[in-house]
């Protein structure tokens, strides 16, 4: 198996094994003690602080305010919505013992909230005055996985959960939407991930939901990682936990709720949409360090690290995550090779003569080579070099996704599309259809594009009728 001087796997030979190799060695995530369990570490932990205060203040700025429910739940509130509790079954972990006995009632550790905030919203709502009611939780959440994958697929991982109700249908698919919007906006302005925002198939609908609508991302390995997801419940969680409100007319009417969320797995997903053979390359706007400095001091000299850190405190004061990596220990070429498996996008060497002549070499993660700069002026230029990289980051991810992605028409051309990347095929509709494309191919219907080209024709596997008047992203998926 190719591996490179640092033993990390080629994408090329196993994906999964590389994928598994980085977030370790970079030092992103560790095993918790527990099957399926993760332990983010710091340097992983940040990256999810940047993404869940660039989250967290879009979800202010549209009116919603943050809250916490509690972690277990009543095992009843779940049975009181049928197609909720028979899609979470599998996966639920239960408390059946506390203090030493058998409790009356067992208690679900939160998989989801949707039934504990519907009990609370029947308390709160009851005038249409009390409408729109827009929450937001951040929280951990517990689903039994049996096959797990750091950050993609664990028992235990970080999230936020939208939960809103609204007077009438329309409010409340405008919410849906607003959710949508703003997770396409995060992924691609922050994680400059090209997601394709989409509608999900009956098939692939949240359980309980009238509506599901997904962003997609392509991973370098050609396949599909939901990153986000946003809901339109209709009255079906209102109608379960009696959530009505006394409209104008002094008629009950029961509200119509949403819920929409984005986890931890984007971490996965900013992993595998950027990294390369020599480890992560991270997106400047998430970057826990934007900008990593070492300072070669052969010899002691001081007067090097001295001005790394006034570099670096020039840096921060322009709005630039920066770094001094002084450690006596290790050689410079062990720094460059461990920042540059740890994904900063830039790298400044700092020596003595450097310092004389009043310049510093940089290296872009993705660079080919060291460019001698300025010291002085790195503070002004250093942001537009950075937003460059963003930049670039968004478009080589776009273009990768659009090579991988094939328009095909007939079986042969879609086994062939969905082996290395997403096929745009018409489809029937029929869930039993999906079933065999997935155990002939591996595939499953990612979303209905929003926006795009109508077309109508026959399905792709069976001939039947298209059922949704455009054609439907099939991708393999984690």
């Amino acid at each position: 198996m190719a591996r490179d001087e640092r033993g990390v796997t080629a994408q090329s030979e196993d994906f999964a094994a590389w994928y598994n190799e980085v977030v370790f060695k970079a030092g992103l995530v560790d095993r918790g003690p527990a099957k399926g369990t993760m332990v983010i570490r710091p340097y992983g932990y940040r990256l999810w602080e940047l993404l869940q205060s660039e989250l967290d203040r879009r979800i202010k700025d549209t009116g919603h305010e943050n809250a916490y429910f509690p972690l277990l739940i009543p095992e009843s509130y779940l049975g009181r919505e049928a197609e909720h509790v028979e899609g979470f079954s599998p996966e639920l972990a239960v408390v059946t013992h506390a203090g030493g006995k058998m409790l009356e009632e067992p208690l679900v550790v939160r998989p989801t909230s949707e039934t504990i905030i519907g009990e609370m919203m029947a308390k709160w709502i009851s005038s249409h005055r009390d409408l729109p009611l827009l929450l937001n939780q951040w929280a951990n959440v517990v689903r039994w996985e049996l096959r797990p994958r750091m950050f993609l697929r664990t028992t235990e991982f970080l999230w936020q959960e939208g939960h809103t109700a609204h007077a009438d249908e329309a409010a409340a698919r405008r919410e849906t939407m607003l959710a949508l919007d703003i997770y396409h906006e995060v992924a691609r302005e922050l994680a400059a991930m090209p997601v394709v925002p989409g509608e999900k198939t009956p098939g692939e609908r949240f359980a309980g939901a009238v509506a599901t609508y997904t962003i997609e991302g392509m991973m370098r390995d050609g396949r599909a990682l939901q990153s986000g997801t946003s809901h339109y419940m209709g009255t079906n969680f209102a109608s379960a936990f009696d959530i009505r409100y006394t409209g104008e007319a002094d008629r009950e009417e029961l509200c119509h709720t949403t819920s929409w969320g984005m986890s931890t797995r984007m971490i996965g997903g900013i992993v595998m949409t950027h990294g390369d053979d020599k480890g992560l390359v991270f997106p400047p706007r998430l970057a826990p360090h934007q900008v990593v400095i070492v300072p070669i001091t052969r010899g002691g000299n001081v007067g090097v690290e001295d001005a790394a850190n006034d570099l670096a405190r020039r840096l921060r004061s322009a709005g630039v995550r920066a770094h001094v990596d002084a450690r006596p220990q290790l050689t410079p070429g062990f720094k460059y090779n461990e920042w540059e498996m740890r994904g900063v996008p830039i790298r400044l060497e700092l020596g003595p003569r450097d310092l004389e002549a009043g310049t510093v070499m940089m290296v872009r993660r993705l660079g080919d080579g060291k460019q001698a700069v300025p010291i002085d002026s790195l503070p002004e230029t250093m942001p537009g070099v950075l937003d460059d990289f963003q930049a670039f980051l968004l478009a080589r991810a776009t273009a990768f996704r659009d090579s991988h992605t094939r328009t095909v028409d007939n079986r042969e051309a879609f086994a062939d599309a969905v082996s290395t990347g997403w096929g745009l095929a018409l489809h029937c509709g029929s869930s039993t259809c999906e079933e065999e494309i997935k155990s002939l191919t591996a595939a499953t219907p990612r979303c209905v594009p929003l926006g795009g080209e109508p077309e109508t024709g026959v399905c792709v596997r069976c001939g039947a009728a298209s059922a949704y008047g455009k054609r439907v992203i099939f991708g393999r998926a984690y």
